[in-house]
């Protein structure tokens, strides 16, 4: 197949939906040899920055000399950027190849796996046949049933920051979201926490003593003299001196200090991780989407937050760098979010919305999301596509900033739209 069939195979209708259970990508890995028994993995669950924090991770362990993979989802520029070792995405030769592999077993199921399934299955088989040392395999959703579930006692299970998301799916409440999370942790394993609210660390506590698991916590304390701009975050963490963090959100040093005691606890186990290692590792990570800067002239940040506790740190996060400027945001999300308790937080920073529709079938319509806006009192400018949207975002710079200095454009709403923003922006500034 081509890489345009190989994509369009993986996408295919009939792998589509979703359907709780392991038993489908435990059937497939079984038909495949099993190559996730031959494997080490990091496992990492949460609401938010469990990205953020499987990348750094990844990029510290590659510094120290392991051969690392990394399992991402969803992605933000190419479909390849799921599956990497050592930071290099695979091939469209081997993705081909992989599926290829793949496809007479998962053709022959009678129960069809879906999608991330059949992703996870392939990520599995190919990270085998790089003969990684080590995989930091992220959750797709929620964890107990999540496909990557399917693997056994990992070195180490983290549990990222929890807050409201795909309560249809796992639960209303945070303890029960938290229950869902808390199914990655495994019998006499290692787990890592973010830490949060009272229930949410009880229910961590109680599967960890449950499973005779060894329950490590973050310790946010050891962040020192933070200092934000826009090519990153520097700080201090003992007994590492100055950290440069080259993410921009404020949140992001506790997702470093996550990372960073998970290393510790992979050092515990004999992994051979210096200071250094860490410090370079840290200094090395690259993370599209989220709080990105593509721009300066005028500021353009693109930023993938889509849920009310994502958005709140990122309007956080805009604060600390612009204070009270006020802010173009180009919003596309989609329809099954919480949109009001998103909005509450970036609404006060808005100059003007300008609202547009993702190209995903999930999407909320422009119109739609417009007159929702209006409820909030801002203006409000409607665009049927990402890329009038953007040009639209510096059209209203250019018109209505030539005697302030209010230059600031955030997309913002779903990673779903972070690459066609990324092309929207390109497009629209080489014209400009």
């Amino acid at each position: 197949m081509s890489i345009k069939d190989t994509l369009e195979y993986i996408h295919s209708v009939k792998w589509q939906g979703s359907k709780p259970g392991l038993e489908r990508t435990q059937e497939l890995l079984k038909a495949l040899g099993n190559p996730e028994k031959k494997l080490k993995f990091v496992h990492v669950a949460g609401t938010n920055g469990k990205g953020s924090t499987s990348a750094l991770i990844s990029s510290v362990l590659c510094s120290a000399g392991y051969k690392t993979g990394l399992f991402i989802s969803p992605y933000v520029i190419c479909f390849n950027e799921r599956i990497s070792v050592n930071g290099v995405y695979i091939s469209d030769d081997e993705l081909e190849k992989m599926v290829n592999e793949i496809r007479p077993y998962a053709d022959a199921m009678t129960d069809a796996p879906t999608e991330f399934e059949l992703v996870t299955a392939l990520a599995m088989k190919y990270f085998s046949f790089k003969n990684c040392d080590i995989v930091v395999l992220e959750v797709g959703m929620g964890g107990r049933l999540d496909s990557t579930n399917v693997i056994e006692t990992p070195e180490l299970a983290v549990i990222t920051a929890i807050g409201y998301d795909h309560v249809k799916e796992l639960g209303p409440t945070i303890a029960d979201i938290a229950r869902e999370k808390a199914g990655i942790i495994k019998q006499s394993g290692d787990v890592l926490i973010y830490g949060g609210e009272p229930d949410v660390e009880k229910v961590f506590e109680n599967v960890s003593t449950e499973k005779n698991a060894r329950l490590h916590k973050a310790d946010f304390k050891r962040i020192k003299n933070t200092k934000l701009t826009l090519d990153g975050i520097k700080f201090d963490v003992d007994p590492y001196g100055d950290i440069m963090l080259p993410l921009l959100g404020i949140y992001q040093p506790k997702n470093a200090i996550t990372a960073i005691t998970a290393l510790e606890v992979l050092r515990t186990k004999g992994y051979k991780i210096s200071d250094d290692d860490i410090v370079k590792g840290i200094a090395s990570v690259k993370w599209p989407g989220r709080l990105e800067v593509l721009g300066r002239d005028p500021i353009f940040i693109l930023d993938g937050s889509h849920n009310p506790q994502g958005v709140e740190v990122t309007s956080e996060s805009l604060r600390c760098l612009f204070g009270e400027q006020k802010i173009v945001f180009i919003l596309g999300v989609m329809a099954d979010k919480d949109l009001d308790a998103m909005l509450k937080h970036i609404i006060p920073l808005a100059k003007t919305f300008i609202a547009v529709k993702p190209d995903n079938p999930r999407a909320m319509d422009c119109h739609v999301l417009a007159e929702k806006l209006k409820h909030f009192g801002v203006p409000v400018i409607k665009c049927n596509t990402v890329l009038s949207g953007v040009s639209e975002a510096f059209d209203f710079i250019r018109e209505n900033n030539k005697l302030k200095n209010e230059k600031v454009i955030c997309a913002i709403g779903s990673l779903y739209f972070s690459s066609e923003v990324r092309a929207a922006y390109e497009l629209v500034r080489s014209s400009v």
